[in-house]
């Protein structure tokens, strides 16, 4: 895999996660207690980012059977 493709893959885990943290944030900051929240916010951070990882590893998986 090519330095400047994982250059973009890690550009683009890093602010998904943000935007993932973000958005749990949003929908229940506030609603439950802080420690909830943040148990909230790394679940959907893992998540998203065993996603993200899948989709890289599948990606790399493929061109490597060329």
């Amino acid at each position: 895999m090519p330095l400047r493709e994982l250059a973009i893959y890690l550009v683009v885990a890093m602010s998904s996660l943000f935007l993932t943290a973000y958005t749990v944030h949003m929908l229940v900051g506030g609603l439950v207690s802080p420690d909830t929240e943040y148990t909230l916010m790394g679940s959907g951070c893992l998540l998203v980012g065993g996603v993200i990882s899948f989709m890289a590893w599948d990606v790399y998986r493929r061109r490597r059977g060329r």
